[in-house]
């Protein structure tokens, strides 16, 4: 017998929207073996209303020395972490990166660069629009999804210009907890200013976040539903890989059956977005990462991440075909 809470979450099938208060006590009240009917409905309204699961692979053209210090991250300049640093990519890497990506199959590519943004067309910024228009000219059925930080309006219309397919801006966790569990370097607010930019200038908007910073329940819904309220065309969720050298680097790792909560629920918020499972699928989640990719998403991140190497995209191509029986 279905628990009551789950059973009223059914209505997400036939076009309904569940609460804030439903969906916290969902989160709160809900556990063991009911976790595995919230993931079975999840899945049900990922097949009904997202459709199937779409590999993307993203490449980190600029790292490192990030001054925006957000808590979690390899890549702050205030942290010591190790990882490798390097100036913006010259045009002709960044296409030969693109090619092997094209070459595998995969058909959504994302470029991404480390530091506060871009308000102003500075020679750097110039150089990533010629970067995309290069990308587009070479390959003009690939999706091209971009994540360079803070935008102006006009900024973040030059990229609409040039090819721009989508843009990623995390929210990271709760909007009323930013400061406090990611950065006071900026602002929530300039985020959700970019957010709107985008939207005006057509750019489509990835907007998700990191699972186990330290947040709550309340804090999970209140980015899902600000997420819906955001009113973007997809949610990347990372599970937090405790970094060393980072402030949270002792923060425990998340148990995967909260995880599969958290991601269920994503989706019963956010019926028909495209949800994609972004850092930790491998090397936090690993041997349940198969049933977690059941858990409503229909997007992965094959190839590797920005500091952290990820599984072959062979191999997420044999994962992605025993999925579909699913």
């Amino acid at each position: 017998m279905l628990n009551p809470l789950i059973e009223n979450a059914y209505k997400v099938l036939d076009g309904q929207s569940i609460s804030r208060e439903e969906a916290l006590e969902i989160a709160e009240k809900i556990s063991g073996e009911d976790i595995l009917d919230l993931i079975s409905l999840a899945n049900k309204i990922r097949k009904k209303y997202a459709g199937k699961i779409i590999p993307c692979s993203i490449l980190n053209a600029k790292s490192g020395l990030c001054r925006q210090n957000c808590r979690f991250c390899a890549q702050a300049a205030g942290h010591h972490t190790g990882i490798e640093t390097y100036p913006l990519l010259g045009k002709e890497e960044v296409l030969e990166a693109v090619r092997k990506v094209y070459e595998s199959g995969v058909r959504i590519f994302g470029y991404v660069t480390s530091g506060y943004g871009y308000k102003t067309v500075t020679r750097e910024f110039q150089a990533i629009l010629d970067t995309l228009d290069a990308i587009h000219e070479r390959y003009p059925d690939l999706k091209i999804c971009v994540s360079s930080g803070i935008l102006s309006r006009k900024t973040a219309g030059l990229l609409a210009k040039h090819h721009v397919w989508r843009y990623n801006m995390n929210l990271q966790t709760a909007p009323s907890r930013y400061a406090e569990l990611i950065s006071r370097e900026h602002t929530i607010e300039e985020k959700i200013r970019t957010i709107r930019h985008l939207q005006e200038s057509g750019v489509t908007l990835c907007c998700g976040g990191i699972l186990g910073l330290g947040e709550d329940w309340k804090d999970r819904i209140e980015m899902a539903f600000a997420v819906r309220e955001l009113g973007v065309d997809g949610c990347p969720l990372n599970v937090l890989l405790p970094i060393p050298g980072t402030p949270l680097e002792r923060q425990p790792v998340m148990p995967p059956a909260d995880v599969a909560k958290a991601f269920a629920l994503f989706r019963i918020v956010n019926p028909e977005i495209m949800i994609k499972f972004a850092a930790g699928r491998e090397t936090i989640m690993k041997d349940f990462q198969g049933l977690l990719m059941l858990a409503g998403l229909n997007s992965m991140i094959t190839g590797g991440y920005l500091t952290t190497r990820g599984r072959s995209v062979e191999d997420d191509k044999v994962f992605l075909r025993q999925l579909e029986a699913f």
